[in-house]
């Protein structure tokens, strides 16, 4: 029976806090076409907490940059980076409201960047530990808790709760890096094989050329051997 009511304890603390955390997180790849800019709206309360980091992964032919800026509710810029590859912010919002999330690339002509961005948003809801002694206190003994407290187990599944998402955020971020890193491996490999054609291309033409020439100068029959020799005469003169 004790051990049935433990169950019960356990369960019921998670679904409370799935239930009563508004813990959001948020991953996306963005392609922000040269001249232009993507922006994304979110719904922020007061007192949560923002992550927020990105990088860019691919640049086309040009740099791993762009701007990026945070606007409020009144369209104040909260945060700003100008021509940056990657960045990590994070800040506590005191207004509620939309937020706008926006990545910029009106610099670039030409070139479209592809940006990676991952966003969290926290809050520990400190309010909420009066439906905790209310909804769970009542339904169980002390001789069944065995002497653990409602907190404790909030407090810890809390804990693993966001260490694994904070987890999971940090490998999706690990992987973004190795998308960046190919990408710019796969875009050095193109230019080396086409400079490299290119030199080669021009390194057989040139052959070309001083084979004929060269032939030209012992053989009469051939034109370029007449125009040697015009030339010749005439410097002799």
């Amino acid at each position: 029976m004790a051990s049935q009511s433990l169950i019960y304890l356990v369960l019921s603390s998670f679904i409370f806090i799935l239930g009563h955390c508004r813990d959001i997180e948020r991953e996306l790849t963005v392609e922000v076409k040269p001249g232009a800019e993507e922006c994304f709206y979110e719904m922020i309360k007061s007192g949560e907490t923002v992550d927020i980091e990105y990088q860019v992964i691919d640049g086309g032919q040009g740099e791993l940059d762009i701007n990026f800026y945070i606007a409020g509710p009144t369209g104040v810029i909260l945060i700003q980076d100008l021509r940056k590859g990657e960045g990590t912010h994070r800040t506590t919002i005191t207004e509620e409201g939309d937020y706008k999330i926006c990545w910029d690339n009106s610099f670039s002509h030409f070139n479209s960047k592809t940006v990676f961005f991952g966003l969290m948003i926290e809050n520990d809801y400190d309010d909420d530990d009066d439906l905790w002694d209310d909804g769970l206190d009542a339904s169980v003994t002390a001789e069944e808790l065995y002497e653990m407290k409602i907190e404790d187990i909030k407090d810890a599944m809390d804990r693993i709760r966001g260490h694994l998402t904070k987890s999971r955020f940090m490998q999706d971020q690990l992987r973004a890096y190795e998308a960046r890193d190919r990408n710019v491996a796969e875009n050095n490999c193109t230019k080396v094989n086409t400079w490299s054609l290119i030199n080669i291309s021009v390194m057989i033409v040139t052959g070309f050329i001083q084979v004929v020439l060269l032939r030209s100068l012992f053989d009469d029959k051939s034109r370029l051997h007449g125009i040697w020799k015009k030339g010749s005469t005439s410097a002799l003169s």
